[in-house]
């Protein structure tokens, strides 16, 4: 089976179902989500619909928190408000009208962090291997930020990543792969094609771009 993985989509509804279009024309298989379904663009509100509207039959879907899920959930009712506004948060609030639904909070509360199969660890951010999966820390999973260059997996195992934008494209290691290109900015998107049987980086990258006039 293939795992596909799409990061920071950053309310771009439209470069989501570019690529699932893409991805779902295929043989059935897995799509990870590595975080930021909201801020900046023009439609976090429909981005988070969709990937809660679920997969196509046959298909597995798993979405993971990225950061900026962290900032509304500590931020839409706090004194800290003021940071998510101006980190994307305004275009957020915008998208859903002033009020965002509480199912839609839940569903970002209840998102993990990071998932792994036999080859690969998946996060938003990084992970370190100072800490056990299932004991990474938040500061790591959802804020770190990997060197330009870092050639770093996780005890033998291949990372995959976004959170730190690439604007030249996918950063691809042996032992690490960032996916995030900036898509909310450049409009395109990079989609990680992942043998599950085969270790180490993506077999495959879709660029997905956004319809021009």
């Amino acid at each position: 089976m293939r795992t596909y993985v799409i990061s920071d989509l950053h309310g771009r509804l439209d470069l989501l179902e570019y690529a699932l279009a893409q991805i779902e024309a295929r043989p059935v298989g897995r799509v990870i989500f590595t975080g930021d379904y909201i801020d900046r663009g023009p439609d976090s509100a429909g981005v988070v619909y969709r990937i809660m509207a679920g997969p196509k039959n046959g298909w597995l879907w798993t979405p993971i928190r990225g950061n900026h899920e962290d900032m509304l959930l500590q931020c839409r009712d706090g004194d800290q408000i003021g940071w998510w506004m101006a980190n994307g948060g305004m275009e957020t609030l915008k998208s859903y009208g002033g009020f965002i639904p509480n199912d839609h909070v839940q569903w970002m509360d209840r998102l993990p962090r990071l998932t792994w199969d036999e080859h690969r660890v998946y996060t938003h951010a990084g992970v370190s291997e100072d800490f056990d999966l299932d004991s990474q820390p938040e500061a790591i999973t959802q804020w770190f930020r990997y060197p330009k260059g870092a050639n770093v997996g996780w005890r033998g195992m291949h990372v995959v990543h976004g959170h730190t934008p690439q604007m030249d494209g996918p950063e691809l290691y042996s032992h690490r792969t960032n996916l995030d290109i900036g898509g909310v900015f450049c409009g395109r998107l990079a989609v990680g094609v992942f043998d599950d049987d085969t270790p180490g980086g993506p077999v495959e990258i879709i660029t997905i771009m956004e319809a021009r006039a």
